[in-house]
């Protein structure tokens, strides 16, 4: 069945979890939120995704995002699991887990967020969650969602990329190019016109001289916020990215001169 689309509003479901029932904008309120499932419990791959999850756990809450894992097996399962990947982390059992994890036992949500893989199954037949990722916004529309198979663990850094990425885009008219760290220069869009950007980015608006003529490449440094994190990055290079000041640089008119001085 079709997954959800980017944008769409995100069903506001009622589910059992490891800290009690939730309704799940409820339990968002006005935060970002990320929601990712796992095919089982008591499984190596699961493990050490939780694992790192955890790990990372204040870093989510750093940006406001309120993180939720879900899994097909029961509550008094996902408990015990939890006492593994504690160890796994090698932390006490007696402490605390930093965020809820859904008992799916019926596939219910599964099904209605179109996480089974069709290949991957247990051994009965049935098939397997696969390991989706959803990131939610504060108005409570998908953002971004990953889809992995079974075999494949997920990069929880990465993942933290992409929030940072997406926050810092919905507050800024800007984009972030291949490789982007935050503190890395960021891309201004190419609809807006030149005026505008120089009005916009008072930092200043650097283009790349490309051979087709066009002035797409228009670049800028990243702009600073609530929720911007910056760590790694440098002043005058892009990651992935040729260096576009000096004689590289193809000034946008006056303009961009004297804002650069």
């Amino acid at each position: 069945m079709p997954g959800l689309l980017l944008g769409e509003m995100f069903p506001n479901f009622e589910a059992e979890t490891t800290n009690g029932k939730i309704t799940f904008h409820d339990f968002l309120g006005e935060s970002w939120g990320i929601l990712f499932s796992h095919p089982r419990d008591y499984t190596p791959v699961c493990t050490t995704e939780l694992g790192r999850a955890a790990k990372l756990s204040l870093e989510f809450s750093r940006r406001n995002v309120k993180m939720i894992a879900l899994s097909i097996n029961s509550l008094e399962d996902h408990h015990g699991w939890i006492k593994d990947i504690l160890a796994y982390n090698t932390e006490g059992c007696g402490s605390a887990f930093p965020f809820p994890i859904i008992a799916d036992c019926h596939r219910e949500l599964a099904v209605d967020l179109g996480m089974l893989d069709p290949v991957e199954k247990d051994q009965l037949g049935m098939p397997l969650t696969a390991r989706c990722v959803f990131i939610i916004g504060p108005d409570k529309r998908l953002k971004l969602s990953l889809l992995y198979p079974a075999t494949t663990g997920r990069n929880f850094d990465e993942i933290l990329r992409v929030i940072d990425s997406l926050q810092l885009t919905a507050q800024n008219r800007v984009a972030t190019p291949a490789d982007w760290q935050p503190g890395d220069r960021v891309m201004v869009p190419p609809t807006m016109p030149e005026e505008e950007a120089a009005a916009m980015f008072p930092a200043g608006v650097y283009t790349k001289d490309l051979p087709s003529g066009r002035r797409y490449l228009r670049y800028t440094p990243q702009p600073q916020g609530k929720h911007i994190h910056n760590h790694s990055a440098s002043d005058t290079t892009i990651q992935g990215e040729e260096v576009v000041k000096g004689e590289d640089n193809e000034k946008e008119g006056g303009e961009e001169e004297d804002e650069k001085d």
